[in-house]
């Protein structure tokens, strides 16, 4: 299935500019890898009649002006995938004048990802990429903060942020959770995120939390005048979210963290309108969307929404993504969006990471604008927390300065102690 997603890709990359012609400033255009063993022209054509004006028969009213004006247009190229007899693979792009829904992504969604998916001859269906008119970006918000407000807002000019999620995920009271956000802050880290099944339960309340945790921040902050980034997971209804935004903005903290999945876009764009704070994007449930979505399509609509983080999973992780398809997906975060409003955000790399994945992420990415969460990979080094954190900078630093991993952990304990404890565990 790999394959078939990485050639649909670069399939779609090299055909894009021929379907520029409708990629103007009044229409929106989305393009598939469709899977189909019926005829691909009629099941194009009845994609674009579904997704727009028309129906299963020929009725009244439907008449060649009102086609004009709103049906979509189809362009369809078979793919040199392999397949069985039956079902062959297509390149499919649509395209839909914007007057159909107006800038509206709520409705976009339902245009570009709606019942195409489950007609009667489409076997499989995956949206590679969209590009949406300037309409769009006249119309939402964007990041607030993106890549210059975070590094404003962390003290970290020209690096890598260096960053954590609390561990274990659950089972913390916030006086524990406290407790380690005191040994991260001295040991220098510049980001803390709560896990995403952290929100507010009983066990561990979010006011409660937030509480003693930006206690603890600010007492570092007085002292060393660095104040660590903490992304506390509000998540919830939106007058919960709305109420847990202030309380964390009140106490002097810097960052909210919401799962996309579960607030939904609607739920997004009216968090958005009232956030004063960056929005670390988290993206779980991803497993269910990804059969329909590449991420390159995905993360666009959040980034015009307003996210000013977006994880991107991680080199050599513990998932099933392959490491091509993590680093499109940051390299997209970093493409701007529009020429008037880029968008771009913070690309988040964890899942698994360690000081193994700094120097190919680095090769790969090229680029310092990054957030590199290590649980496990920091929590568990063998000297402790400040070890842990001294070891993923000594990585980075290598890594940036083209010194190998090897010569490096030779003159840096920490690091050395990482490549014996993680390299293990690889």
């Amino acid at each position: 299935m790999v394959v078939f997603l990485r050639v649909a890709q670069e399939v779609f990359e090299s055909h894009n500019s021929a379907f520029n012609n409708l990629t103007m400033t009044q229409r929106i255009t989305a393009t598939y890898h469709l899977t189909t063993a019926a005829d691909p022209q009629r099941t194009a054509a009845l994609i674009a009649g579904e997704q727009s004006s028309g129906t299963f028969i020929a009725i009244p009213g439907e008449d060649e002006a009102l086609k004009a004006r709103a049906s979509a247009t189809w362009e369809i190229t078979s793919l040199d995938l392999p397949s069985d007899s039956l079902l062959k693979h297509y390149l499919l792009t649509l395209s839909w004048p914007l007057n159909n829904i107006g800038a509206s992504l709520p409705n976009l969604l339902a245009t570009i990802a709606g019942n195409l998916y489950e007609l009667r001859p489409v076997h499989a269906l995956r949206l590679l990429d969209i590009e949406m008119p300037q309409a769009f970006a006249q119309a939402y918000p964007g990041p607030a903060f993106g890549i210059a407000g975070t590094r404003q807002l962390t003290g970290v000019p020209h690096k890598p942020l260096i960053g954590t999620i609390i561990k274990p995920s659950v089972g913390l009271s916030s006086q524990d959770t406290a407790a380690m956000v005191d040994q991260l802050c001295a040991a220098g880290i510049d980001f803390i995120k709560d896990d995403e099944l952290q929100a507010d339960g009983p066990a561990c309340p979010f006011d409660e939390r937030v509480r003693l945790c930006m206690q603890v921040i600010r007492k570092h902050a007085e002292r060393t005048g660095k104040k660590v980034m903490y992304a506390f997971n509000l998540t919830g209804e939106l007058d919960e979210m709305r109420r847990r935004h202030d309380l964390v903005k009140s106490e002097g903290g810097t960052s909210v963290m919401l799962s996309l999945n579960s607030v939904g876009m609607t739920g997004f764009n009216a968090f958005r309108r009232h956030a004063q704070l960056p929005i670390h994007a988290h993206r779980n449930g991803w497993g269910y969307v990804q059969s329909g979505w590449s991420y390159v399509a995905w993360q666009k609509l959040w980034r015009l929404a307003g996210v000013d983080h977006m994880h991107v999973n991680g080199i050599a992780n513990k998932f099933q993504e392959d490491d091509e398809s993590v680093m499109a997906s940051a390299r997209a975060c970093l493409q701007p969006l529009f020429q008037q409003k880029p968008c771009t955000v913070i690309p988040v790399f964890s899942s698994g990471q360690t000081v193994f994945q700094a120097h190919p992420t680095w090769d790969k990415l090229q680029s310092p604008d990054l957030l590199f969460l290590a649980g496990g990979g920091l929590f568990a080094h063998p000297g402790g927390i400040a070890a842990g954190v001294n070891a993923l900078r000594q990585a980075w630093d290598a890594a940036m300065s083209g010194v190998s991993l090897e010569a490096a952990a030779q003159t840096h304990r920490e690091l050395r102690e990482a490549v014996t404890t993680f390299g293990k565990a690889v």
